[in-house]
């Protein structure tokens, strides 16, 4: 039996791809902001709602980026519920993560267990929009506000997340975005970070090359980052399709809820009101207790049957060596990320999946 993936990649036609790669390789300008380059940048502010934009060649660079571009230091307060770039961009700019609980509803960093995690030395926050749902943006921006705290979003999930018509994007002082392959929106490998000033943007965009900013001056230790002119080509076409893909992938949540709706043991996120969500993951959290198994067991008997769940996200990043032995990241101060690790499986969610996909998916749950 064929198997069906927890995910499936957007991928533009060929034909057209095509068509620009021959513009590509007439103009021989492969990479270094081309037409292409400048053309997405454009085109994703626009469709995003946001002001400014920065493309990167991976998710995880503008992480790292924003860091440096607003000069951390010390102690950042993040989440332990999240792929492991969040917490990795802080250790690789020197700073110390400080793990704190989430909320059950969003999975997202809870904003009433924040102060208590503030010292002397905490200069930042790092919430995740986790699989997507918005957190309270305004209760994170109230603590930081009152302790004067820089606030950078991971919003690798969140591509055209949107509360009440205004993108979570604009929110703090900046957000990032991942465009790999996996995401609801790719250019095969990339990224981007979403700032709200021309000045900042041109500081980030001269982080990401290097640190020019002519020729022959060099203004900052920055990196290399760039996007190349065929990933920003593959970018263009795959915007023209994404909200039909996003469409798709909201009639198989629709399908999963009305099914799973009373199965005992099994809990999903429903929409959260005034949120235009992105339905980039479909995660159900499983009561072993109620549902008479436990998650792993579900989760092997899936993968027996060709399904591929994903237990996104386990285990905690507060677990691997790097990290478990911080004071922040004993099980007894994460209660709530602790038992959702271990009830949760990402089913399959793509805008490929078949109705007969979805069923095979549905009766191995139920």
């Amino acid at each position: 039996m064929d198997k069906i993936t927890v995910t499936s990649p957007l991928l533009p036609s060929l034909d057209e791809f095509n068509e620009m790669l021959k513009e590509i390789w007439a103009s021989k300008w492969v990479t270094n902001n081309g037409q292409f380059h400048r053309q997405l940048e454009q085109e994703l502010a626009e469709y995003l709602k946001v002001p400014y934009i920065s493309l990167f060649t991976n998710g995880t660079l503008p992480l790292l980026t924003a860091l440096q571009a607003l000069r951390i230091t010390g102690e950042v307060i993040t989440t332990p519920y999240s792929f492991v770039a969040t917490t990795h961009s802080i250790w690789w700019n020197g700073c110390r993560p400080v793990f704190v609980d989430i909320e059950e509803e969003t999975c997202g960093i809870d904003p009433d267990k924040i102060e208590a995690a503030i010292t002397p030395k905490t200069t930042a926050i790092m919430p995740v929009h986790c699989y997507g749902k918005p957190v309270n943006m305004k209760a994170i921006q109230a603590i930081a506000d009152k302790y004067g705290l820089k606030v950078i979003y991971d919003a690798a999930h969140a591509f055209g997340v949107e509360v009440d018509g205004e993108s979570v994007l604009n929110a703090g002082d900046m957000s990032t975005l991942s465009f790999h392959a996996t995401k609801v929106y790719n250019t095969l490998e990339g990224g981007a970070l979403v700032m709200h000033d021309e000045v900042t943007k041109k500081r980030i965009d001269y982080l990401k090359n290097f640190g020019f900013a002519g020729e022959t001056e060099v203004v900052a230790p920055g990196i290399n980052s760039k996007v190349d002119e065929v990933r920003a080509a593959y970018g263009l076409l795959n915007l023209k399709q994404v909200d039909e893909a996003i469409e798709k992938r909201h009639q198989v949540a629709i399908k999963y809820r009305k099914a799973l709706r009373n199965v005992p043991g099994i809990r999903f996120f429903d929409d959260m009101s005034g949120v235009r969500h992105n339905y980039s993951y479909f995660p159900i959290f499983i009561n072993a207790k109620e549902y008479g198994k436990t998650r792993d067991q579900l989760y092997f008997e899936m993968k027996e049957k060709n399904v591929l769940g994903r237990r996104y996200f386990y285990p905690l990043i507060s677990t691997f060596s790097t990290y478990r032995g911080l004071p922040s990241a004993a099980p007894a101060n994460l209660p709530v990320a602790t038992r959702l690790a271990e009830e949760v499986i990402c089913l399959p969610m793509h805008h490929e999946l078949s109705e007969e996909d979805i069923t095979r998916v549905l009766n191995l749950i139920m």
